[in-house]
């Protein structure tokens, strides 16, 4: 199956039910009463990590997402029902950002660990809930909180322990089907992997380490050249680095060279993988001989720890897989942060609203907080237009109308809501 390791999607949780108004009218019951229900809250869209997905594909082929709508409320006191949430199965190593604010929300790395990333819209209330002593029978219900759809980009980024980095056709690909059950496709041209492999490498009964194939780098892949740089990223999450240099002679290639280019583009691409603690193995033993002596000489002298294995003979394989195990022994594990956050809440902006007076001289009002009041009344209802204008003057709109210049008469705009000032506001 092809990696896809990002995606942008837009998901959308449910809006809430509507409260209803509504008064009994039983036979026992004198006077009766308000009755009307509150509606469901909206579902939620939930992410959840799965071991068994190692691609994203799936999602690339549908963009938009929505949870289920909560139900209206009833008579009686009869609360709608809560709408079905939403679950969006994703591989583990899955990071998600909020494309609009470019902050990173969530990074999910264990098997079922689940993220909120929308939280459905709350149900209206019914008119049974706005009953008091100094209103004993409210003719209005609340509608239900309305969403706002959600962009975000889901980035995989793989979980391995180890990871084969070098040239390519430097072995890297022969070396992973040689120490696991990994099969991934091997050739003699450059760029044979074309997308990650994983495989687990077994040590004796109880231990074993998960290692990636990444595909071959090339010089210029930190800044986009070649298959590398779109790859480059899955090495942040490892451990170990493992170099494999071709030191046969085969390729014509200088191997000393070799290393520096890496070097540098595992530097350019980041400080964090550039740091990551790396072993050099000269490969393809087999070949013309081996190694020259003087190559591994060379890079001893620069403080690198060098093995020298052949895939296809087996020579030195065991030992390599011998040492990588006891390096990640010593080498302390990424754990998670001690308190992720598991439900996605956008701040919310400084100022509740902000005040625009257009081209034709009314006055526009915006802002989530000041929009969704409009949206939860009743615009048809009279008690709720009273209700509405309380809540606007409460949230103090009117005296900043006043202070913008608005005067008796001018005409305010708040969504789909047109009214004209009146200085006795």
């Amino acid at each position: 199956m092809k990696l896809i390791d990002s995606c942008e999607i837009t998901v959308k949780s449910g809006n809430g039910g509507n409260g209803v108004v509504a008064f009994r009218r039983e036979k026992h019951i004198p006077r009766g009463g308000p009755s009307g229900g509150n509606g469901g809250k909206g579902g939620d869209v939930i992410l959840r990590a799965r071991s068994g997905l190692n691609t994203l594909i799936d999602l690339r082929l549908k963009k938009e997402y929505k949870a289920g709508r909560g139900g209206d409320g009833g008579s009686n006191d009869k609360s709608g029902k809560n709408g079905e949430d939403l679950v969006i199965n994703v591989p583990l190593g899955t990071v998600v950002t909020d494309v609009e604010r470019g902050l990173v929300i969530a990074d999910l790395t264990e098997d079922g660990e689940t993220f909120t990333v929308c939280r459905g819209g709350d149900g209206g209330r019914g008119n049974a809930c706005f009953r008091s002593s100094v209103l004993q029978t409210p003719k209005f219900a609340e509608k239900g909180e309305v969403t706002d759809p959600l962009s975000i980009r889901l980035e995989l980024k793989l979980l391995a322990d180890v990871g084969l980095v070098g040239f390519p056709n430097a072995g890297k690909s022969t070396l992973i089907s040689r120490i696991s059950a990994a099969r991934p496709k091997i050739a003699d041209y450059p760029f044979t992997t074309i997308t990650p492999n994983l495989g687990v490498v077994r040590v004796g009964w109880e231990k074993s380490f998960v290692v990636a194939d990444m595909p071959g780098l090339i010089e210029g892949a930190s800044e986009g050249l070649g298959l590398g740089h779109t790859f480059l990223k899955h090495i942040e999450r490892t451990r170990l680095l493992v170099h494999l240099v071709d030191a046969s002679g085969a390729s014509g290639r200088d191997p000393l060279e070799d290393c520096r280019i890496i070097d540098r583009e595992l530097a350019g691409f980041s400080e964090k993988v550039a740091s990551l603690p790396r072993i050099v193995c000269l490969t393809k033993a087999d070949v013309s001989g081996g190694a020259p002596p003087e190559i591994r000489e060379a890079l001893e002298a620069e403080g690198r720890e060098v093995w020298e294995i052949s895939s296809v003979t087996g020579q030195g394989i065991d030992a390599l897989v011998g040492r990588i195990s006891a390096l990640l022994d010593e080498l302390p594990r990424q754990e998670p942060p001690e308190e992720k956050v598991r439900v996605y809440k956008p701040d919310k902006p400084a100022a509740r609203y902000q005040i625009v007076k257009n081209d034709t001289g009314e006055y526009v009002v915006l802002g989530k907080e000041i929009e969704n009041l409009v949206r939860r009344s009743d615009l048809d209802n009279e008690y709720s237009l009273r209700r509405l204008a309380r809540q606007l003057e409460g949230a103090g709109l009117y005296d900043a109308l006043r202070e913008k210049g608005c005067s008796h008469g001018d005409t305010v705009i708040i969504l789909n809501f047109v009214f004209e000032f009146d200085e006795n506001f």
